[in-house]
């Protein structure tokens, strides 16, 4: 009986994980290659009513919509250096984001990346004269 409902739950897990269409994997996959500052990104702030751009800001950036009101972008602009901006939305302004180049990605695979210096904590050690 156990090994019965262990293969029934292994078939819904395993039908649950091959639903996702591969629109939705090419998509998740290109979000994370920005989130790691692989791709170009165009990222505008527009004013609805006065049909202007407020702010454009180009490069290996990633963003986050923080909440309703505030969105987040994170530039690398060297090998360790980032830049990071955060921006108030209101009723009469949105922004939206361009991938500027084309990205061959994977609907079967996908990769992961291990930072050491995340699990390693870096330590400063200070010792008194």
């Amino acid at each position: 009986m156990k090994i019965k409902l262990l293969a029934v739950g292994l078939m819904c897990a395993m039908g649950i994980v091959g639903c996702a269409r591969d629109a939705q994997v090419a998509s998740r996959n290109l979000s994370y290659e920005a989130d790691n500052f692989q791709l170009d990104r165009r990222i505008v702030f527009y004013n609805g009513i006065t049909s202007e751009y407020i702010l454009t800001i180009e490069g290996k950036c990633s963003f986050e919509a923080v909440s309703e009101r505030k969105v987040d972008v994170t530039c690398k602009t060297g090998a360790e250096q980032f830049k990071k901006h955060s921006l108030g939305i209101s009723d009469n302004v949105t922004y939206f984001s361009e991938q500027l180049n084309s990205k061959g990605v994977s609907v079967y695979q996908y990769k992961v990346n291990f930072r050491p210096s995340i699990v390693v904590p870096d330590v400063d050690l200070k010792i008194p004269k």
